[in-house]
């Protein structure tokens, strides 16, 4: 199994979820509020369907409460 990294600035309240590729890593347009971690959990659906792996081999390590996150995705491989 291996991993992989990703820093993600998050855009909560938007029009419409997507996920861009920046030059320092990965801007994500969630629908969600950022309330009771729900933009959260939108981002980790997002995510999912993005890479094509489970919703539980994604996790945020880093910045829960932040735009700013830092996002571990585990492969299988």
């Amino acid at each position: 199994m291996n991993a992989t990294t990703l820093q993600i600035k998050v855009i909560p309240n938007a029009s419409k979820n997507e996920l861009a590729k920046t030059e320092t890593g990965y801007k994500a347009r969630i629908q969600c509020p950022p309330v009771d971690g729900k933009a959260n959990d939108a981002l980790i659906m997002l995510l999912s369907k993005e890479f094509g792996v489970a919703k539980n081999s994604i996790e945020i390590i880093k910045g829960k409460t932040s735009r700013n996150k830092t996002v571990l995705v585990k492969n299988r491989g």
